[in-house]
């Protein structure tokens, strides 16, 4: 017999984002009692930059849990604690005093390209410390982003005496405790998943030592609240916080994909495929990563950079949609948008999009690449471009996939992000991947994943599993027979676009670098 929901225990899922964070309160059923929003800026006061500051990201925290645990009281609910995820590969100088030195660079931010590019040159490096870490070499994680710290401001350098990230200044603030989560350790660079502690020989290679790191817990770890942070909350004093994990491994509990097989699929303002893994994998082509999700269980996966972010591009320098106009109209702009992609044939008729506006992650980690329209004839219009990138951002995630495969069978793969608004969005991703798409009734993802482990901690719930029927199937989606052969003929267009355009990648680069 259900529990009568009026006293039924509830933990508040903070999902801190890259421009924006919720606290989301849920049920053990996976019930959304009540929420609340808020939003900071993405600074980049230089090419290549992308910070944001500490300070404002926590007082956003405190203000959406504020809100939603006075909304709690007011609905009689009984609150058991609040559990954090956060975005990945920040990084930010301490002090003594484990305050902030700069602003926190971002996973976005890509000024250690040079350093990345370097350490390329040595690749028996590259592969220890990959097959180490889980880590490909790249310009987002905190490894290349500490190195360019030490050689371009080495006065600000001297002065860090700790290394932190969005995930530990967070905790620290709410609970007093300097530790920091296996999932945000192992997305850092440095976090050896086979020791499961910090790599001696990694951080030596950054310029720094196990003393300026954070100890290491597992995602379920919890310390109670400090009487300050309680108050400025409006949370009972001494509550748990769940220290929790990373978004991106998180968005598979919270969607439901915890079996072997299932993976998830997020297109957001960037993207990722994820699956679930027992242990650490890597790809001995170094194409994808594998970070922690618990004691017990890893994701591997790629992300790719460019997502959501690029149909925005359109939005704005192309159909000229934003401001005022649509919404005094009362139409959404990508709703728009999305309708005139319908009117055009799967193929864009033969336009391509590389939508590496902001360089790549998975599966190619090269940040000098940028984007491309290819194909361009006197019969594109706008609506080509939005069909074409829409085609061009699933054209990279299928290039994960073809490396996840190599790990197990693809059972199922269930989506979230923005783009599930778009059915016909999610239409393309399945005609691209040729496999089923399930849209799964919660879509909230990592917030609902960072409760999970609150249950976990409080053992309510005994592991990660136990949502596999907390989430069901909205509706699904299968591959069109009569779009596979233009997809797979494009595909294979886009693949040898990137392979035989290196030089041209990595002189535009200089080049633009240069403006």
């Amino acid at each position: 017999m259900p529990m009568d929901s009026a006293n039924q225990e509830v933990w508040i899922g903070v999902d801190v984002g890259t421009t924006g964070v919720r606290a989301i309160a849920y049920t053990e059923e996976g019930t959304n009692v009540c929420s609340s929003e808020a939003f900071y800026p993405l600074l980049t006061p230089h090419p290549d930059w992308a910070e944001e500051s500490p300070l404002q990201i926590y007082e956003a925290i405190e203000q959406v849990v504020r809100k939603t645990a006075d909304q709690l009281r007011y609905k009689n609910k009984e609150l058991a604690g609040v559990a954090l995820s956060t975005v990945m590969h920040s990084f930010a100088g301490l002090d003594d005093m484990k305050e902030p030195l700069m602003d926190m660079q971002t996973w976005a931010d890509s000024r250690s390209t040079g350093i990345v590019r370097e350490m390329k040159k040595n690749p028996e490096l590259c592969r220890s410390f990959y097959e180490r870490t889980g880590c490909p070499i790249h310009a987002c994680y905190p490894l290349a982003k500490i190195i360019w710290l030490r050689e371009n401001q080495p006065e600000l350098f001297k002065q860090m005496k700790y290394v932190g990230s969005l995930k530990d200044y967070i905790f620290y603030n709410m609970t007093g405790q300097w530790v920091i989560d296996k999932s945000a350790a192992s997305t850092s660079g440095m976090y050896n998943e086979h020791t499961l502690d910090w790599d001696d020989e990694i951080l030596a290679y950054a310029g720094v030592t196990k003393d300026y790191m954070p100890p290491v817990v597992s995602t379920t770890y919890s310390h109670p609240l400090t009487d300050e942070a309680a108050a400025a909350m409006h949370l009972p004093k001494g509550l748990p916080v769940v220290i929790g994990a990373t978004d991106g491994v998180l968005v598979n509990v919270g969607i439901g994909a915890v079996e072997p097989g299932q993976l998830s699929g997020t297109i957001g303002t960037s993207g990722a495929l994820r699956m679930l893994t027992k242990e650490p994998m890597t790809d001995p082509q170094m194409r994808t990563w594998c970070y922690n999700l618990t004691d017990d269980m890893w994701v591997a996966g790629g992300a790719i950079n460019n997502g959501g972010m690029i149909l925005r591009w359109v939005r704005d320098k192309i159909c000229h949609y934003g401001g005022s106009a649509l919404e005094n109209l009362d139409i959404d702009p990508y709703d728009l948008m999305t309708m005139k992609a319908e009117h055009v044939d799967a193929g864009a008729d033969g336009l391509i999009c590389l939508p590496y506006f902001t360089g790549e992650r998975a599966p190619y980690w090269n940040s000098e690449l940028r984007g491309m329209f290819f194909g361009f004839s006197l019969n594109h219009s706008r609506s080509h471009m939005i069909r074409a990138v829409m085609e061009g951002i699933c054209y990279s995630l299928n290039s994960v996939m073809q490396a996840l495969k190599e790990f197990g069978e693809v059972k199922d793969i269930r989506v979230s992000g923005s783009f599930t608004k778009s059915r016909l969005w999610i239409q393309i991703l399945s005609d691209v991947l040729n496999q089923p798409i399930t849209l799964p009734d919660n879509s909230e993802g990592a917030a609902f994943g960072a409760a999970v482990l609150g249950f976990i901690s409080s053992g309510k719930m005994k592991s990660i599993a136990d949502t596999a029927h907390l989430v069901h199937p909205r509706r699904i989606y299968t591959p069109q027979d009569e779009n596979r052969e233009v997809y797979d003929e494009l595909y294979d267009i886009f693949v040898r676009l990137y392979h035989n355009l290196q030089t041209e990648f990595s002189d535009i680069t200089e080049y633009q670098k240069k403006i």
